[in-house]
């Protein structure tokens, strides 16, 4: 499809939203709404629109310069599924990690969602772009002071959607979605025990189905400035470079489902 083509079409989308929101007689109604998610990877690049490229073309070799450069190699190719995946453990890890920073140690735990990473790390060389497709959202590191009973209702939320990227923590869930044991650290989780949890601000609110959340005070939560997950992520891949690293995660039974 033509670009010009596809601009009078969002144009008399438009134009028809605006109608249907000024009037109240349209005589239709929603019947249903249906999503989906879909992976933007080098596939769509197989039959490209000639009109599109065209009119790309002057910003390509910008984009390039930018994205292109190789800043790591990883060790292995890192999906993202559950219970627990590679990739999961990876940006939970880089998660607590980076508290250190801003609260003088490793967080306890590093929680991150499925769901806000959007493709696979490819094993070889890494670049800016691989990073950016990973975490193309604005999502920022949130530090949340929680005590134990809490820790454990999160848990049961990482339980009920059958697993979640987690950090510094073993669970044990059913697969019907009940958490059956939990551990921090190696040890069992105290009560009364103030934790800290590194994870986004995205799941700190709430969303994601981490409802434990929204039972913890805003003054517990710190939000430090310009730590974007992508921008976390970019400076493990730097450090470890640095070191003469590779970058690496391996599934270490984190979550186990029990019969």
């Amino acid at each position: 499809m033509r670009p010009n083509r596809i601009m009078c079409m969002i144009s008399a989308g438009i134009a028809a939203g605006v109608f249907m929101f000024s009037s109240c007689q349209s005589g239709y109604s929603l019947a249903s709404v249906e999503g989906g998610r879909i992976e933007v990877t080098a596939a769509w690049d197989a039959s490209p629109d000639s009109a599109a490229v065209a009119v790309l073309a002057p910003y390509q070799k910008t984009v390039d310069s930018i994205m292109s450069p190789v800043i790591g190699r990883s060790a292995r190719f890192m999906d993202r599924f559950r219970p627990e995946s590679e990739l999961s453990n990876l940006v939970a890890d880089i998660l607590r990690r980076s508290a250190s920073a801003y609260i003088g140690r490793i967080a306890d735990v590093g929680v991150t969602n499925m769901g806000g990473l959007r493709t696979a790390l490819p094993e070889g060389n890494i670049t800016y772009g691989n990073i950016y497709e990973i975490t193309p959202f604005e999502n920022t590191l949130c530090i949340v002071t929680m005590n134990g009973i809490l820790l454990r209702e999160l848990f049961e939320n990482i339980a009920a959607v059958h697993g979640e990227g987690l950090s510094g923590a073993r669970l044990e869930i059913s697969r019907d979605g009940k958490l059956l044991n939990a551990t921090v650290g190696g040890k069992e989780i105290e009560e009364t025990r103030e934790y800290k949890v590194a994870t986004l601000d995205y799941l700190a609110e709430g969303n994601d189905h981490m409802t434990v959340f929204t039972k913890v005070a805003d003054a517990d939560k710190l939000l430090p400035e310009k730590a974007t997950v992508r921008q976390l992520f970019l400076n493990y891949v730097s450090e470890q470079t640095k070191a003469d690293k590779k970058i690496d995660s391996k599934i270490e039974g984190r979550i186990t489902v029990k019969e």
